[in-house]
């Protein structure tokens, strides 16, 4: 009995693994080649899970910062920096070690060249990162998105300013990275509150669970979002851009490729969809 349960936890932890990482149910099945000789040399119990964790860790870090990549690009797919480079980084490292960071090679090199026009426009400015897409295999599902399983699409955090000083932030004011939203004001197009009235619950979820005490840090930068919103709409590569049609009034965007994303998504007033054609 004790090693059916034993089992039944491995393949739990296969599968909660490869629905987070892709590539983790894997890279722990391997590890567990190794369990027995962990066994053999740590008498003590907690010697022992800790000595696993670690060989998990370490070989998944192994496979998650070389193997994928290396593997991955030939398949048509390329990682987003994992640090500032050309002017293009995560809002949050998690991310990559959840190797969501992962487009199209165009996709990447429309984001490198967007930033680098930022830069020029606002120097000092970053294009922040969030979830991107898997690595290997079309259609594969990338918890919660609806439509991250091709390579193409890409969401990006707002710009933001201190609030104290007005300066760029490097930050973003959600731990998530989504969540924090940019509500609709009076008299502006309401999309969430009519989405939620249609009984779409999921639309306001994140905004609902996520602190929202951090906003106060933070300015939400309507030039700076406005010029990368129009840079990305300016490249033949880009098939549309998802965000709230409060915000797209607001930010005066005009171009027919941002729309609104339907009510069966969840609401875009925390951040901007980048999808390629």
């Amino acid at each position: 009995m004790l090693r059916v349960l034993r089992f039944l936890l491995h393949l739990l932890l296969v599968v909660l693994l490869t629905i987070l990482t892709q590539v983790g149910g894997i890279v722990y099945a391997i590890s567990l080649l190794g369990h027995g000789y962990i066994r053999r040399k740590f008498l003590h119990r907690w010697q022992r899970i800790l000595a696993q964790g670690l060989s998990f860790s370490a070989l998944y870090l192994l496979f998650a910062l070389f193997l994928v990549p290396a593997i991955a690009k030939p398949l048509g797919r390329v990682p987003l920096p994992l640090t500032a480079t050309r002017y293009v980084k995560p809002a949050h490292l998690w991310t990559c070690l959840l190797n969501r960071h992962y487009v199209k090679p165009e996709l990447r090199e429309i984001t490198f060249a967007v930033a680098e026009e930022m830069q020029k426009k606002y120097p000092g400015t970053f294009v922040k990162y969030l979830d991107a897409n898997f690595p290997f295999i079309d259609k594969f599902p990338l918890p919660p998105h609806l439509s991250h399983i091709d390579g193409k699409k890409l969401d990006l955090s707002f710009q933001y300013r201190d609030h104290k000083t007005g300066e760029i932030s490097p930050g973003v004011p959600s731990w998530l990275g989504y969540g924090i939203c940019e509500e609709p004001r009076p008299g502006e197009e309401n999309r969430p509150e009519a989405c939620a009235e249609k009984g779409y619950w999921q639309y306001n979820l994140l905004r609902r669970i996520i602190p929202q005490g951090s906003k106060k840090r933070y300015l939400f930068d309507e030039a700076g979002t406005r010029a990368m919103v129009q840079a990305f709409v300016s490249k033949n590569g880009v098939r549309r851009i998802l965000i709230e049609p409060h915000l797209k009034a607001r930010l005066g965007l005009t171009s027919a490729k941002v729309r609104f994303h339907g009510c069966q998504a969840v609401r875009h007033d925390d951040h901007i969809h980048v999808e390629l054609l």
